[in-house]
């Protein structure tokens, strides 16, 4: 199944095998006779080395696009193309994000087998951190004042969009679970129509492990949690998902990536995320490294605050937020990892490891550091 010479991120940071087999020539070359537009694929540039999904770089006679495959557990083409929607409302609004392509037949989600494909133009500007891990903090602060900015600005450009909930749980950032006045009862009502994610918690005292990592934080963040406008969000706003116009620290944004984890929540969600995702390096907590860079976390919010207003109240909550928002999501990697590509190894990553440590990590002097900083720029 899998390619010997490509590898994928793996969850300790490491390369693995990937979940799913690279795209291979033959394979895009009749999935873009659907795209006569493009001409005949000629090579394949680049593989990407994340591992939930299998996506290249295919250089044709007249373009060079990015294809991205889902296997069809994880992703149909109606779910597909809720991403897609959100896409073209952003871009509607003036937000670099490259257009989804739509084939002869007017999809940009096309089924075949047991895969989904998208095809997307290439990304302006250069792809700066494309080899960077997801838990990878970002090395540089003004790029993450510029990353701050940026989300504010897909915000304000999402605020008119409306459209139902995503269809799925499976690999999508929401906040159902944390907004919830009781999570463990919430979480219980979505299980009949999560199999998978049922099948694995039988074996886990999960009703005793949310108690546990919720209960320094939910209780005081729920009613204002509940109270936040809805919006749809980005869900995984980490640098590798941002191309740039140079590699200096005066470079602007030149595209926006993946919206694949999006759904509707509310704008400290996304913050939150992009703080967790680019200002913890969650991979060091084992080494004795100092794993929290405060200094990232102020900057995404001060790009942030300076088009779209915060006030202490809103930072007073995005610090109780941060140790809660990973929660729907890592759920989620569970359900995918555990009845998707039935890893019980890194199904108890994802649950150990993400849901309980990343939790955790809030409650040591160096999480509480964290949550002050937030808290200081009041």
């Amino acid at each position: 199944m899998n390619d010997p010479l490509h590898l994928a991120h793996g969850l300790a940071g490491d390369h693995t095998p990937p979940d799913w087999p690279p795209l291979a020539i033959g394979e895009v070359v009749t999935l873009l006779r659907g795209y006569p537009a493009l001409g005949t694929p000629t090579r394949i540039d680049w593989h990407s080395p994340r591992p939930l999904s299998a996506a290249c770089l295919v250089e044709t006679e007249h373009a060079t696009v990015f294809v991205k495959r889902h296997h069809r557990s994880v992703r149909s083409a109606a779910t597909l193309a809720e991403e897609h929607r959100f896409i073209a409302h952003l871009r509607d609004r003036g937000m670099p994000i490259p257009a989804v392509l739509r084939d002869a037949r007017e999809q940009t989600a096309v089924a075949s087998g047991d895969w989904v494909y998208e095809v997307h133009e290439r990304a302006a500007g250069i792809d700066l951190y494309r080899e960077a891990i997801s838990w990878e903090p970002l090395p540089n602060r003004a790029h993450a004042l510029s990353a701050g900015g940026m989300l504010a600005a897909l915000h304000d450009a999402a605020a008119d969009y409306r459209a139902p909930q995503r269809d799925t749980h499976i690999l999508v950032a929401r906040s159902e679970l944390i907004v919830a006045p009781d999570p463990v009862a919430a979480l219980r009502a979505q299980l009949p129509q999560r199999a998978g994610l049922a099948d694995y918690l039988r074996e886990r005292d999960w009703p005793h492990d949310f108690a546990e990592l919720l209960a320094p934080w939910h209780a005081s963040a729920q009613p204002r949690l509940a109270q936040q406008t809805p919006l749809w969000t980005h869900g995984d706003w980490h640098v590798s998902n941002l191309c740039w116009s140079d590699g200096g620290n005066g470079a602007r944004i030149s595209a926006v990536l993946d919206f694949g984890l999006a759904a509707a929540n509310f704008a400290l969600f996304d913050l939150a995320t992009a703080i967790e995702r680019n200002a913890i390096a969650w991979l060091a907590l084992d080494t004795g490294l100092d794993a929290a860079h405060p200094d990232i976390a102020r900057a995404l919010i001060e790009g942030y605050r300076r088009q779209r207003p915060l006030d202490a109240a809103d930072l007073d909550l995005l610090a109780d937020l941060l140790p809660l928002v990973h929660v729907d999501f890592a759920l989620s990697e569970v359900e995918y990892y555990h009845a998707v590509t039935h890893s019980r190894a890194n199904a108890d990553v994802a649950y150990d490891t993400f849901l309980r440590g990343h939790a955790a990590w809030f409650r040591t002097p160096a999480g509480h550091a964290m949550l002050q900083a937030v808290r200081d720029l009041a």
